[in-house]
């Protein structure tokens, strides 16, 4: 068996918008709307420099929701590129290709084979003494255990499996053709070319199990370093499999602890640092951070009550930093002592504090407050639920909306003098 190597990739989601950049006046809009275009860019330019013999890629090539036909047109170039280049491409769809118009209208060149949705199917590269095994999503909500039907590697062949899936199950994704390591393990293959998982993910060395995450972050839970990996083949074994990184604009999460901050020059040299910090992390790219200010500070009261200005100061601060941009900046602080809190019990203040204390927020109480409901039903789809920043089936969130209101509360009335 002759050496090679290829490329698995997954999760392109090309063109799929990248989420709490755009609307600030200060984005990088053409970055943003082009990320996963040149983050795409960057796999087919690899695949060429490495003189890959193959590419794989595993689900989800497309976003569900998205209509423009552009979208193909831009894939089937790139696809184009890699024929021109002799580079061969083996995909299976995933559930959002399986939802998606532009998926099932899709022609690529010739040297892109899109393996059934009916049932496994084995590829046969005779020249290199490999099989590829496959099977795309027929629909979005996939429940089957598709892996239990690929067929046993066969004896002095290397084989590879391709499956979109979240295994046993993973944070943030769905359950999708669910199975467990052990059934990949039991099938013989070198390697497992995994798909659906959005973060990087080394499941199994012996054999290769690889989630190889999403190529492009596309908002603040896809954090970090996005891209491919490149496995190399050596007489029959894998010499090599390397994680390369595509992404053109990254996310990162900066959680800040003030504790120590006596007052704002403190506050604004922490930020100021951590900023800098996520700059020199992102290697060259441009990066949107979050910051979550946290710690017990004596500047508690007065960041959650300027909570606004404090983020547009934050913003204005990144803004001067060159290529960053921040995300959002939420307060997360507690106080540092409880001196100047303590209310008389019948006070009117103690009693509306006790109140929103004594809430108990879910999603039982859209019952309960109609109010409540009828807002959460005009809201869009991708504000409730799923990939976006706030999750209403998350107690945890919930509980910190109740503390935000709380301290909101507190401190605008001890402001204005409703703590007597």
């Amino acid at each position: 068996m002759s050496a090679f190597t290829f490329l698995h990739a997954a999760d392109i989601h090309l063109d799929s918008p990248l989420r709490g950049l755009e609307s600030y006046p200060d984005a990088p809009v053409e970055q943003i709307r082009g990320a996963s275009r040149r983050a795409l860019d960057n796999l087919v330019d690899l695949a060429i420099e490495e003189e890959a013999a193959f590419v794989l890629l595993a689900g989800d090539i497309f976003d569900g929701a998205w209509r423009d036909f552009n979208t193909a047109l831009f894939f089937a170039q790139r696809m184009g590129r890699l024929r021109a280049a002799g580079i061969r491409v083996f995909l299976v769809t995933g559930n959002h290709d399986a939802a998606s118009t532009i998926s099932k209208n899709l022609s690529p060149p010739d040297n892109v084979r899109i393996l059934s949705t009916n049932a496994p199917e084995t590829i046969s590269l005779e020249d290199l003494e490999v099989s590829i095994v496959g099977q795309g999503y027929p629909q979005r909500d996939v429940r089957d255990n598709l892996a239990a039907d690929y067929p046993l590697a066969e004896e002095g062949r290397f084989t590879i499996g391709l499956l979109h899936t979240a295994l046993t199950g993973r944070v943030g994704h769905e359950s999708y053709a669910p199975v467990k390591p052990e059934t990949l393990i039991a099938k013989g293959y070198a390697y497992w070319a995994l798909g659906h998982v959005h973060q990087r993910e080394i499941v199994s060395r012996d054999p290769w199990i690889v989630f190889p995450g999403a190529i492009q972050g596309r908002h603040i839970r896809e954090e970090g370093p996005k891209g491919c990996s490149l496995v190399r083949v050596e007489e029959g074994g894998i010499r090599e499999v390397r994680h390369h990184d595509l992404d053109v604009l990254r996310w990162r999460l900066c959680p800040l602890d003030l504790e120590g901050c006596g007052c704002e020059e403190d506050l604004w040299r922490a930020v100021h640092r951590e900023l800098e910090s996520a700059m020199d992390a992102a290697d060259g790219r441009p990066v949107a951070v979050r910051l979550e200010l946290s710690g017990r500070t004596s500047l508690h009261g007065w960041l959650h009550d300027q909570a606004q200005q404090v983020q547009e100061e934050c913003r204005t601060r990144a803004a001067g930093l060159g290529d960053i941009w921040l995300e959002n900046c939420r307060v997360r602080t507690q106080p540092d002592s409880e001196t100047g809190r303590g209310l008389a019990k019948d006070s009117p203040l103690a009693g509306l504090l006790k109140t929103v204390e004594d809430l108990n927020l879910s999603r039982s109480c859209q019952d309960q407050i109609p109010e409540l409901a009828d807002l959460l039903s005009k809201l869009p789809p991708e504000i409730r639920g799923g990939e976006a920043l706030f999750d209403l089936d998350d107690p945890g969130q919930l509980r910190q909306l109740q503390d935000d209101v709380k301290e909101l509360l507190l401190g605008r009335l001890l402001r204005q003098g409703g703590g007597a």
